[in-house]
């Protein structure tokens, strides 16, 4: 499975490394993604999802049930 978050769907960038010569090399900006197992109560089931620091917050502000269904409508998290 590919390092995007399953909740907002973020994804690594791509840039520049810039020297003091101002010489530029390629490289990317890794996201923070850690994966977490989280309970859905309406479920009764426990689930693990690949998710971003943003995305911890998102899960805290508005409920995991919530924040999955979202996901799952955005084709972020397949069944």
């Amino acid at each position: 499975m590919a390092r995007i978050c399953q909740i907002t769907g973020k994804r690594a960038m791509v840039g520049n490394n810039v020297s003091h010569a101002n010489n530029k090399t390629k490289r990317r900006f890794e996201i923070n993604l850690m994966e977490k197992k989280f309970y859905i109560p309406s479920e009764d089931a426990w689930v693990i999802l690949k998710v971003s620091a943003h995305g911890l917050r998102i899960i805290d502000k508005i409920g995991i049930e919530e924040a999955v269904a979202r996901a799952r409508k955005e084709g972020l998290i397949k069944d």
